[in-house]
């Protein structure tokens, strides 16, 4: 692309400002917790794609660790959970003495808009940042924020796993329907969308504000799977007036719908990150790949173009594409099996979200107000 996309991106109010319509948050105070389907979005659409893209005026970091002894420190800002991810870059600073590793856990819009800060000069910057928003990451890419890199590693990837030398995928990870096994007799267990838009019609009751998703305005994630739905499945539009009808419910975050699905609040959980599944879930949440279709999201993987310490993010880089990280990650959950044997889909039904320019359709202006448009039409009613 010659072009690149307008940085001057404009922030929202903090989402705790007074809205017009109100959102039930059961007893998790004004603030806090999920909301339910029909009261998810702001009535006002401009306030509401603002809130997309720079989602808190003070964003901030929800976890902090630190890795080896190294003289030299590197910041990594990442979404990924750090129970998760402790073992692969205690992997690399034992095999990195010279390295430590200031690891900063983020929430997908807010490193969004912390690394475009950092990007502008008005934050420290980090020196890599490693996003399940690969549609943010493509962004700060296409908006100069990114320092170009090339090595064996980077060449090796799959076409749609790297972009210009400047973002990288380091995982493959589903999006996946989980259930809770006590909650649904087998023949009830949705292996399609199709079957999931059947049982909805079905049994409205029995899942009457019992299915979660996740809240498209306040997770990065869930927004890039809600757009890859919207192009991918002819039953998009369909699972919108669906969840409507049963009043489903919409959250943050993957850890807290999975936890909800065990402990009987949700019966399903639709459009989960099934590596934390796998990782989280207790014995009675079952994990669906949907054989229709299945997505696959890539963490991308950026080195900032101020990074303080470059060479030692390309180091990071490396060495988290190295066959023996790879298989680390592959034992971790974060890359995905593709043996149908093994996961009883098909290579055709794997749907991969590539990273490529037509990734910046999602945070186009006129592509994000027709999602969000067709989510508050959705949901501006009650359901019952």
């Amino acid at each position: 692309m010659t072009e690149r996309a307008d940085r001057s991106l404009p922030c929202s109010p903090r989402p705790d400002a007074p809205r017009d319509r109100p959102i039930k948050r059961p007893d998790k105070g004004p603030d806090k917790g999920p909301k339910t389907m029909s009261h998810i979005m702001i009535r006002h659409l401009p306030a509401l794609l603002l809130a997309l893209l720079c989602p808190l005026a003070a964003a901030a970091q929800e976890g902090v660790a630190s890795f080896g002894e190294g003289d030299t420190e590197i910041t990594l800002r990442s979404t990924t959970d750090i129970a998760i991810i402790r073992p692969l870059i205690e992997r690399f600073t034992a095999t990195n003495p010279d390295l430590s590793v200031h690891y900063e856990q983020w929430g997908s819009n807010n490193l969004f808009t912390n690394s475009r800060a950092a990007c502008d000069g008005r934050a420290e910057p980090a020196d890599a940042l490693l996003s399940s928003g690969a549609h943010q990451m493509l962004w700060l890419v296409n908006a100069a924020c990114a320092r170009p890199y090339r090595s064996p590693a980077t060449e090796a990837l799959p076409e749609q796993r790297r972009w210009r030398d400047e973002l990288w995928g380091i995982t493959e990870e589903p999006a996946v329907i989980i259930y809770n096994t006590e909650a649904l007799d087998a023949e009830d267990v949705p292996r399609t969308r199709f079957a999931l838009l059947d049982l909805m019609r079905k049994k409205p009751e029995l899942l009457r504000s019992r299915i979660a998703t996740y809240d498209i305005e306040d997770s990065g994630l869930g927004y890039l799977f809600a757009h890859a739905d919207s192009l991918e499945a002819t039953t998009f539009g369909a699972m919108l007036e669906a969840f409507s009808r049963i009043g489903a419910i919409a959250t943050c975050c993957s850890l807290s719908i999975i936890e909800g699905v065990s402990e009987g609040r949700y019966y399903i959980a639709y459009n989960v990150l099934g590596s934390y599944a796998e990782a989280r879930a207790a014995e009675n949440v079952g994990i669906i790949l949907p054989e229709d279709y299945t997505l696959m999201m890539t963490r991308s993987f950026v080195i900032p173009r101020n990074a303080p310490h470059p060479e030692a993010a390309q180091r990071l880089l490396d060495f988290l594409l190295s066959p023996p990280a790879q298989e680390m990650l592959r034992e971790l959950g974060l890359i995905a099996a593709s043996d149908p044997a093994e996961t009883s889909l098909l290579p055709s039904a794997r749907r991969l979200i590539s990273l490529s320019p037509p990734l910046l359709l999602a945070l186009d202006r006129s592509t994000r107000e027709r999602l969000f448009r067709l989510w508050d039409e959705a949901f501006s009613a009650d359901a019952g």
